[in-house]
């Protein structure tokens, strides 16, 4: 399994993120614990959360997926260097607590190194731009706590190509750590809002791309064909704007590569990401030991040329 950089950190990961939006939400604690053991056990290593997880939860308040990493991490101390730790801050925590500011930053660092029972944060992410807060500011908070330690590394998540770009000339400028990584919206489905600008930049500057909803919401898997499926999960919700004729050509295009490849519609799916050379680990959550195995194995899954092809012509964005 190759492993791929992350920007120009010189940490390497393997080509699959676990996304923590799902532990204390659809995923409780013991559950939980056990597929971060499985996942780092089969020689994974980036794991994605953040503060604001999972706040609309009923009864959550936010933090519920970095404490349940925490407590994990305090039964299994010697794991801690085998993952790259990845979390966020800047969503709305309270009406008070949210964006990129200086205070916001430290405070919220502070936060989650409690709830992650960790010293240190690889990968520390701005959650979404704030156009409220000079950029300088919010880059040179993170090149002081750079400096103490307490974080590793920074990225960006949901940035537009011209704010990422003056980020990336800031910090050049002022010798600051620069965003190395971006988690923008990515899938066969939502192409359109990664691919042009925002890829070219991530190209050119050597920033990888951790995109975040790869399999849409589950529709990439194949058990949504029509809105009576869409009770199968309580996520479904969010697959009925892809029950369209472009979406079920998708599904279509991914199932034949499938049946070529002896592979599931999540798998190729992934794995026709994982061949965008843009493109690190794209993240992906998992509730059980069987899903998060099928996913897992779209890590060395390599789609031939007439099937990335085909899914191209099925997912092709409107625009083009």
């Amino acid at each position: 399994m190759n492993k791929r950089k992350l920007g120009r950190t010189g940490l390497e990961v393997a080509p699959i993120a676990f996304g923590g939006n799902v532990f204390g939400w659809t995923a409780d604690e013991a559950t939980s614990h056990r597929l971060l053991d499985g996942f780092v056990d089969a020689g994974f290593a980036l794991v994605d959360t953040a503060d604001v997880y999972s706040r609309w939860a009923p009864g959550n308040k936010g933090g519920e997926s970095e404490a349940i990493i925490g407590s994990w991490l305090a039964k299994n101390p010697a794991k801690r260097d085998r993952i790259v730790l990845a979390t966020k801050c800047g969503m709305e925590m309270a009406p008070d607590a949210k964006g990129l500011s200086r205070a916001h930053i430290v405070k919220s660092v502070d936060a989650s190194l409690k709830r992650l029972n960790t010293d240190r944060i690889d990968l520390f992410q701005s959650h979404r731009d704030d156009k409220d807060t000079p950029q300088e500011e919010t880059l040179g908070t993170y090149a002081e706590l750079v400096k103490t330690g307490k974080l590793r590394h920074i990225g960006a998540s949901n940035f537009e190509a011209p704010r990422l770009a003056e980020a990336l000339a800031l910090s050049k400028k002022n010798g600051w750590p620069r965003y190395e990584t971006l988690q923008p919206h990515y899938n066969l489905c939502e192409r359109a809002l990664y691919e042009g600008p925002l890829e070219a930049l991530c190209l050119a500057e050597g920033v990888s791309c951790i995109g975040y909803y790869s399999l849409a919401s589950g529709f990439l898997s194949g058990k949504y064909r029509s809105e009576a499926d869409l009770g199968k999960s309580k996520r479904g919700g969010g697959v009925k704007k892809y029950l369209t004729p472009r979406g079920l050509g998708i599904l279509d295009a991914v199932e034949a590569a499938g049946r070529a490849h002896k592979a599931t519609a999540a798998q190729v799916a992934l794995a026709w990401l994982i061949q965008r050379k843009s493109v690190a680990a794209p993240i992906v959550s998992a509730t059980g030991t069987a899903q998060l195995a099928e996913i897992l194995a779209a890590a060395t899954l390599t789609l031939d040329a007439a099937s990335v092809a085909a899914i191209d012509r099925a997912s092709a964005p409107a625009a083009a």
